[in-house]
């Protein structure tokens, strides 16, 4: 199965190289390749990889010198259903600019750079424990019509082939069309997305240990959101990753 997708993937990418010239897809300066996901060497100096200290409850990076783990204080007061949220880079710079441009306006290249960022973080961590399913946050059935792609299932099946772990894109669905998060606050968020969504009638995930995967991880709403369905569910377990942590 590995071997019929990577096999499918080079085919996939000696597909973007005959329309898409070679060429960095973000500076338009330097030399980049369908494999590299049309980002170049000096924008990947650009991208912040998010290393300790950060909070272990939602992943968010600490300007200091901590040794010890800790949890944040919005973390501390919010009622949170998953485990743990961990992002890959920071939502800055070259990164936001392609996640933007992938879900906005069907950059469907950079899916290729997007993935690497999560899978070369999250697919480590992964192997240390034991996970059931990979699912990607659903998108309402009219958004998923106006877009045409859901990002999340995108950038989830790459990660759910390195790791071996089942990806599931039908158990959880998004049953109330919110309104866009970019200008809510952290309140109005969380309020925007109660009983957003649901599992599937008749699903059981008794003892299931859930990996929820995103493309950003601002507030958290969405993907708490999520996770409290999955928990409804009987799910043992829910933990979070992201391509990018908002700050």
């Amino acid at each position: 199965m590995r071997a019929v997708a990577s096999q499918s993937l080079a085919w996939f990418d000696a597909g973007l190289g005959l329309v898409y010239p070679e060429f960095c897809q973000l500076c338009r300066a330097q030399r980049a390749t369908a494999h590299d996901g049309f980002v170049c060497a000096k924008c990947w100096t650009h991208i912040r990889f998010i290393r300790p200290p950060f909070c272990e409850r939602c992943g968010l990076p600490f300007p200091g010198d901590l040794t010890t783990p800790f949890e944040c204080t919005n973390c501390r007061e919010m009622e949170l259903h998953f485990s743990a949220a961990r992002s890959a880079v920071v939502a800055k710079t070259v990164v936001l600019e392609a996640i933007h441009r992938f879900k906005y306006q069907r950059a469907l290249w950079f899916e290729n750079f997007l993935a690497d960022l999560l899978g070369r973080e999250a697919a480590p961590a992964l192997r240390e424990q034991t996970w059931h399913l990979i699912v990607p946050v659903p998108l309402h059935p009219l958004k998923l019509r106006e877009r045409e792609f859901n990002q999340a299932a995108r950038l989830a099946a790459p990660l759910a082939a390195a790791t071996g772990i089942p990806l599931n894109e039908t158990i959880l669905r998004r049953v109330a069309p919110t309104a866009t998060q970019t200008l809510l606050t952290r309140a109005e968020r969380a309020a925007n997305m109660k009983n957003a969504f649901a599992v599937r009638p008749g699903t059981s995930l008794a003892g299931k240990n859930i990996v929820l995967v995103d493309d950003v991880f601002t507030t958290g709403a969405t993907t708490n959101a999520c996770a409290r369905a999955l928990r409804g569910a009987g799910a043992a377990e829910v933990c979070v990753w992201t391509v990018a942590r908002g700050i």
